[in-house]
């Protein structure tokens, strides 16, 4: 499909909808698993391409491990082929070979892992030529640049001979996701200790425990039928499979659309969206839940909804820049993204009106811009360009969007 073409519904959306299992809290459990010897019974595995890269690769012998563009796989799979002695290559697309894993390397290095870039420093990709345990148990990461370096670090933690701890210089961004990893490894029999006044996580050296785990839905997905339900005149949703006491960060989806219109009312097999009454403006800090700025800051230009966000630095080195993808994408609908203290505060306002013209959305080869804006056409025709980037976290998005809207191929 070249580009998709979103319809205003045309009757009044009443729906329930199975969300894809998540992402994150799936490849965390690949991870434990291996370790366990896959011996561990999983349960509501992810479809999300990143998920699969994940399962294929820890499946296979070959000695080049390409994740494709899914950055958590490749991290994750960094420490764990690393740690368990593994002479790979780890490779990815163009843009995968384009983000930073430095950090994550250094520490590597640090407990004894041999790693050399094969062509440009600090970046992918690379080539992991074994491990023998330095003796060093102790390493300092910033905590501000990706959690999923932390992560990919304590994954590993129990099989080090004297495990570890971990210092985490600075702010600290995206710590439930932290927490959530830290949460799942103790559902694998792994104890740790966490003192978040000094930053310090600690694993001792243990063993993961075979235990059957079921994966919850995935929060992330959720946050894109919170602003279908935002934006659409006369919608009622049920989302199933979802906790109220998730594990994931981007539950936070909740009570952030609280603010933009929706009611959320848990029941036992997930969480019903309702509209209610939004508020004049919202102001929310990103930093644990970076990955929902896209889906709010399009509701909100749409809704005319003033947000001031913080917390949004570490878009810029997703699968795209989003922060200046949000910038040119949302020009497109009338408002604007404005950074009004450097890397540190913006605004969402709306501008003009909306344009008489089909606003034409550019995705970048990210499946979070395609899912962001394509609830735009709750209340307007949207066309949303290579709309199949969404197999990264969500195949069935379409799909379901189908359920309550028409939509056509162009």
């Amino acid at each position: 499909m070249k580009s998709i073409l979103v319809h205003p519904p045309q009757n009044p959306i009443a729906t329930e909808i199975k969300l894809a299992a998540s992402k994150s809290e799936c490849n965390r459990a690949l991870i434990i698993n291996a370790l366990t010897g896959f011996t561990s019974e999983l349960t509501n595995i992810s479809e999300a391409r990143d998920s699969q890269t994940m399962l294929r690769l820890l499946a296979s012998d070959e000695e080049t491990a390409d994740v494709i563009d899914a950055g958590t796989t490749m991290r994750f799979l960094t420490a764990y082929f690393a740690v368990t002695n593994q002479k790979k290559r780890m490779t990815g697309t163009p843009r995968m070979c384009e983000r930073p894993i430095g950090i994550l390397v250094d520490a590597l290095r640090t407990l004894g892992a041999d790693i050399q870039y094969e062509k440009v420093e600090g970046y992918p990709p690379l080539l992991l030529n074994g491990f023998k345990y330095s003796g060093q148990n102790t390493v300092s990461i910033r905590g501000n640049v990706s959690s999923q370096y932390i992560s990919a670090l304590l994954l590993i933690a129990p099989s080090l001979p004297e495990g570890i701890t971990i210092q985490l210089e600075g702010e600290v961004g995206s710590r439930p996701y932290i927490e959530m990893t830290l949460k799942q490894m103790a559902a694998f029999g792994v104890d740790y200790q966490a003192d978040w006044h000094t930053n310090t996580l600690h694993v001792p050296a243990s063993k993961y425990k075979s235990t059957p785990y079921a994966i919850e839905s995935d929060w992330s997905g959720a946050s894109y039928w919170y602003s279908i339900v935002a934006l659409a005149e006369n919608a009622e949703v049920e989302l199933l499979g979802l906790k109220e006491d998730s594990l994931q960060g981007d539950s936070a989806i909740a009570e952030i659309m609280s603010h933009l219109g929706v009611e959320s009312i848990f029941t036992e097999r997930g969480v019903l969206l309702r509209k209610i009454a939004p508020s004049p403006s919202i102001g929310w800090d990103f930093t644990d839940c970076p990955d929902l700025a896209q889906t709010v800051a399009v509701c909100c230009a749409m809704k005319n909804i003033p947000l001031s966000l913080t917390g949004i630095e570490s878009l810029k080195i997703k699968e795209t820049d989003r922060v200046l993808a949000l910038q040119q994408e949302l020009q497109k609908l009338g408002a604007e993204l404005k950074e009004i203290e450097t890397n540190h505060l913006y605004r969402v306002s709306r501008i003009a009106d909306f344009p008489d013209t089909t606003p034409s959305i550019h995705t970048y080869d990210d499946h979070r811009m395609a899912m962001a804006f394509a609830p735009v056409g709750m209340m307007h025709p949207i066309l949303i360009e290579e709309p199949g980037v969404v197999v990264k976290s969500y195949p069935g998005y379409w799909n379901d969007l189908a359920k309550v809207t028409t939509w056509e191929e162009v």
